[in-house]
């Protein structure tokens, strides 16, 4: 070989390594139902009646980014699952206000880019764990090359629970998969390891989860009954998650980074927590069922921590920590004076902010300044674009069309992510926009399927005391006519024509 060859041949190897080098570890947490008002971080802003500490998410907070102003694409659980994968408003959706069975068509269209494939892209270790949340393939019992549709109706037993034959977690970008399809609350009862049903006991087989078989584990459906495995029972759910999290990251090869996106079953219904973990006892230690989880969930990080210390790798992961909609409305903690959305109107499933406004939390040693609060205003979509920034990936097309980097605000950077800001309640089919603290809550037909027909419902100021900003509805003073139909305007154009957003 020549000298001139060899140097070059040695340059590339070099740079190439070196790269690899700088590429952290990424590690998203979608928690499941927490609220602002969850973790002890963010109450002692407002109060000094702190019922439960969260040490682990808090010392992440501290040690990197805590954003004030962050909100969740849907205030409820299914639409923004499939707007964090794909960097998308919900509106761009088959199924807008969410896809809500295992059994139903995936919104996630071939080819598309999703956080997965982005970061398999980049040459990460990919893996997917706990909830999926939206639509998959199963195929039908009585015919496998067929797949099983469903209504949602009672005691569906014609589907063939045993695998996911497409639209899952392998088929989106992730190498590795440990996955409850629709978390702890919804059929199928069961778990499943790169797609495949994963028995939970050396006899399980496949049966009707009833509530009558639950009753006696002293568990409440949350849902319908359904096909599941025979040894279910969500009290293990969360061990089983975390020890799985933390295989992956004990077995990821040491030549490439890798990406961890953690969708942990806490803190939905049922709650069950477990009776320990890591070490600590957590059922029975709070004053509620709900406070327990949340108490699991934050052993959940320690663990997560942990475990990147025991690889070496404590110093080049990134961990971004948020929540897939707001905290519980009654999580059957008002008595301890717990309030899951802290000083913020309402809670999950709802159009006030307590429904969409969430925890959001980034940390990177070296790279994200300790003790650093952002009042920028951003969307969980924007996971998205910022991995592409930080794995220097340009997303063109259709692809990640609302998803806006953060990365220069984790820098230290004084920058604007969003002009303004897009989501949307839950089931009440309302829509929001938010422009320079002015919120317009916006109605939509919930017999529309086209969400043609909106009328403006509300118009609140969010500059002002939050305490008192969704007190206050403008949407019938005339002096404030020109801010709604400004605001108007502006979602119907965005909307309308189909184009991105993100910046």
């Amino acid at each position: 070989m020549k000298k001139n060859t060899l140097f070059v041949y040695c340059y590339i190897v070099f740079t190439a390594f070196v790269f690899a080098q700088e590429k952290p570890n990424v590690i998203v947490v979608l928690a499941d139902d927490i609220g602002l008002g969850d973790i002890s971080y963010y109450r002692e802003k407002h109060s000094n009646n702190i019922i439960l500490e969260t040490p682990a998410i808090d010392k992440l907070a501290k040690e990197g980014m805590a954003f004030t102003d962050a909100h969740t694409p849907a205030a409820l659980c299914a639409p923004t699952r499939y707007a964090l994968m794909t960097g998308n408003h919900c509106y761009r959706s088959y199924a807008p206000w969410g896809v809500w069975g295992s059994y139903q068509p995936s919104p996630i269209q071939p080819n598309q880019l999703t956080l997965g494939s982005l970061m398999k892209n980049a040459g990460y270790q990919t893996g997917f764990f706990g909830k999926w949340g939206f639509g998959m393939d199963f195929a039908r019992k009585d015919d496998a090359n067929t797949v099983y549709r469903s209504a949602r109706k009672e005691h569906e037993t014609d589907v063939d629970i045993s695998k996911v034959i497409d639209k899952g977690p392998l088929q989106n970008g992730f190498d590795y998969s440990f996955m409850y399809p629709a978390g702890i609350q919804a059929e199928p009862y069961a778990v499943y390891e790169n797609g495949i049903m994963m028995p939970l006991n050396k006899d399980s087989e496949i049966v009707l989860i009833t509530q009558e078989k639950m009753s006696k584990l002293n568990v409440k459906l949350d849902k319908k009954e359904g096909l599941g495995d025979s040894h279910w029972n969500p009290y293990n759910s969360g061990k089983l998650l975390i020890d799985k999290a933390v295989g992956f990251i004990e077995n990821t090869s040491d030549e490439d980074p890798f990406f961890m996106y953690y969708c942990s079953q806490a803190v939905h219904l049922p709650h069950t927590p477990s009776e320990k973990m890591n070490g600590t006892k957590i059922a029975g230690t709070t004053p509620s069922s709900h406070l327990d989880m949340v108490k699991e969930l934050d052993v959940q990080m320690e663990m997560l921590v942990d475990a990147l210390k025991e690889k070496g790798v404590y110093d080049n992961t990134l961990i971004i920590f948020t929540s897939d909609n707001g905290g519980l409305l009654k999580p059957k903690t008002i008595k301890s004076g717990h309030q899951s959305s802290d000083i913020y109107r309402g809670g999950k499933n709802q159009m006030y902010e307590g429904g969409h406004r969430v925890p959001f939390i980034a940390w990177w040693p070296g790279h994200i300044k300790a003790k650093s609060v952002s009042n920028t205003p951003i969307l969980g979509i924007d996971i998205m674009a910022t991995l592409a920034d930080i794995t220097n990936q340009n997303i063109e097309g259709n692809n990640a069309m609302d998803s806006s980097s953060i990365l220069p605000v984790l820098k230290g950077e004084n920058a604007q992510v969003h002009p303004f800001l897009i989501n949307q309640s839950g089931t009440g089919k309302q829509t929001i926009i938010i422009k320079d603290g002015w919120k317009l809550i916006i109605q939509l037909d919930k017999k529309d399927k086209e969400d043609k027909i909106r009328v403006p419902m509300a118009l609140f100021n969010l500059n002002e005391n939050p305490t008192e900003n969704e007190k206050d509805n403008f949407i019938s003073k005339p002096k404030y006519k020109n801010k709604v139909d400004e605001l108007f305007r502006l979602y119907n154009e965005t909307r309308d024509s189909g184009l991105a957003t993100r910046s």
